[in-house]
C-alpha cells in the first residue's frame, strides 16, 4: 500500500528484502521493538514504523526535502488526520 501511495507521489526509495537479508533485518528490529514489521522507513537516524504515506511525505518535507521530488506538493490529510491534528497541536 505505501509503495503504491509512493509511487504515486513520485517519491523514490531504496527498499530492501528483511526476510533475503539478516542485517537489514536487524535494523528494522531496532526501531521497531524487536520486531520485524514493514515498512519500516529509515530516513538518516529516524525511522517511522508502517507510516502512512502522509505522515511520511511531511516528515520528508520537513526533515529531509531534499529526498522529494522538486516541486512535490504533500497529500491533504482526510477527514481523520483534520481532526487529529485540531486535537493534537
Amino acid at each position: 500500500m505505501l509503495r503504491g501511495q509512493l509511487d504515486k507521489l513520485g517519491v523514490e526509495r531504496v527498499e530492501h528484502n528483511i526476510w533475503d537479508d539478516p542485517s537489514q533485518a536487524a535494523v528494522v528490529r531496532q526501531y521497531a521493538n524487536g520486531n520485524e514489521t514493514v515498512p519500516t522507513v529509515v530516513v538518516g537516524d529516524v525511522a517511522l514504523v508502517n507510516p502512512s504515506a502522509p505522515a511520511l511525505a511531511a516528515h520528508l518535507a520537513s526533515q529531509a526535502p531534499h529526498l522529494l521530488p522538486e516541486g512535490f506538493e504533500a497529500p491533504q490529510p482526510g477527514a481523520i488526520g483534520r481532526a487529529h491534528g485540531k486535537i493534537f497541536r
